[in-house]
């Protein structure tokens, strides 16, 4: 899972996303038993298509749902 530093523009995350995906890509790739990198949680309600375009498999959109707490 990952947050990174909050940025009104979703661009300024992207690195980030896309290190992450790259650090899971190069642990799914050591064939490590009993580890699997299926799932790559990183994105919010305000970052999450840049987030899914570097390969997001779970976002967490409460206040796209919910409004703002």
């Amino acid at each position: 899972m990952a947050l990174p530093p909050w940025g009104a523009d979703p661009e300024e995350v992207r690195p980030y996303f896309r290190q992450l995906r790259e650090l899971a890509e190069a642990i799914d790739a050591l064939g490590l038993a009993n580890v699997t990198m299926q799932e790559l949680s990183m994105g919010m309600s305000h970052d999450f298509e840049v987030a899914v375009e570097e390969g997001s498999t779970m976002v967490r959109v409460g206040t796209a749902i919910f409004g703002a707490r």
